[in-house]
């Protein structure tokens, strides 16, 4: 699979730790990740009250999900992200920054009023392109 991450001319260079467009050829096939929450493997809540704890457990699920289904997390071409304070994107990126390194991929961040769960603070989707 060839992804390429594109920065449009006249455009401002991203503020975090995305990609404006992501190409991908040849994408051989899709998968769609769920929404991931900050639940550890035992089931309970990793992090209350802690973004970077949440965003660096929600991103292990993530890369647990799509390792799953044959790929790594360069693989991933889009993420939403819903947040429930969006004073704490700064902190969020930070940790983004550590499982997308290269060529991010291109992502929506939103701030909404509540979680499935009052402690969650953030929740990813994805969708990969593996090859």
């Amino acid at each position: 699979m060839k992804k390429e991450a594109v920065f449009p001319a006249g455009m401002p260079k991203p503020a975090g730790v995305w990609s404006p467009v992501v190409v991908v050829e040849n994408p051989g096939k899709l998968a769609f990740l769920s929404g991931f929450v900050s639940r550890g493997a035992n089931g309970e809540v990793v992090g209350a009250g802690d973004i970077r704890a949440q965003t660096r457990q929600v991103c292990e699920n993530l890369k647990a999900a799509v390792t799953a289904a044959g790929g790594t997390m360069a693989d991933l071409v889009r993420v939403d992200v819903y947040i429930t304070d969006m004073s704490l994107f700064k902190e969020i990126h930070e940790v983004r920054k550590e499982y997308f390194p290269k060529d991010p991929p291109a992502s929506t961040m939103v701030e909404i009023s509540r979680m499935t769960h009052p402690d969650f603070m953030i929740e990813i989707n994805a969708i990969a392109a593996i090859a």
